[in-house]
């Protein structure tokens, strides 16, 4: 989230092709991104939000809540940073072409978590991450960006999820500013 805020701040997204980050909604109340957000001045004008998921009875109840909090926005596009929960069908259904993610792998390898480990586990010799689409199926989205480092002898999950990491936060940014640049790759269809 940082990183993406940072781009379109530095990029000037606003002035360039009239995009600013609408909102931050967390479903966790001391979300690192939130803490962030207060410690930086300049975006000050993001509104933030917090919609715990503990509080519902249901995933399906909770997701109506987020859905209904994201409309008061109307986002061209909701972009999952740092959000750890699947969605029900009818999220993802009700934003198909405008919602993306960012995951620790090169999908189709290592969908879903322990992404590092696994990589190590099974012999990889390179490991990346991908921002895709979000489709109803998890991390098996159309595939927007991706980018590639090698796995190390000797890494462990954490030193290759901090190399990992490095790569997310320059190509989730590009991909985020890719959806709204003219001329840029078509967006996929609904």
């Amino acid at each position: 989230m940082a990183a993406i805020l940072k781009a379109a701040h530095e990029e000037a997204w606003s002035k360039k092709w009239g995009v600013k980050v609408a909102a931050v909604i967390s479903n966790k109340p001391q979300a690192s991104g939130l803490m962030w957000l207060q410690a930086h001045a300049e975006f000050s004008n993001i509104k933030t939000e917090v919609i715990d998921h503990t509080l519902f009875e249901s995933r399906e109840a909770f997701d109506q809540s987020l859905m209904a909090r994201i409309d008061l926005h109307a986002p061209e596009l909701v972009v999952l940073a740092g959000f750890m929960r699947i969605l029900t069908p009818a999220f993802v259904a009700h934003y198909q072409g405008r919602l993306i993610n960012i995951h620790p792998s090169l999908l189709p390898a290592f969908a879903g978590l322990n992404t590092h480990q696994r990589a190590i586990d099974a012999g990889s010799k390179f490991a990346g991450a991908t921002v895709h689409q979000v489709s109803v199926e998890v991390d098996q989205g159309q595939i927007l960006a991706q980018a590639v480092v090698p796995v190390l002898e000797g890494d462990t999950a954490e030193t290759l999820a901090a190399r990992v990491l490095t790569q997310e936060h320059l190509i989730f940014p590009s991909a985020v500013a890719a959806f709204f640049k003219p001329q840029a790759v078509p967006r996929p269809t609904k």
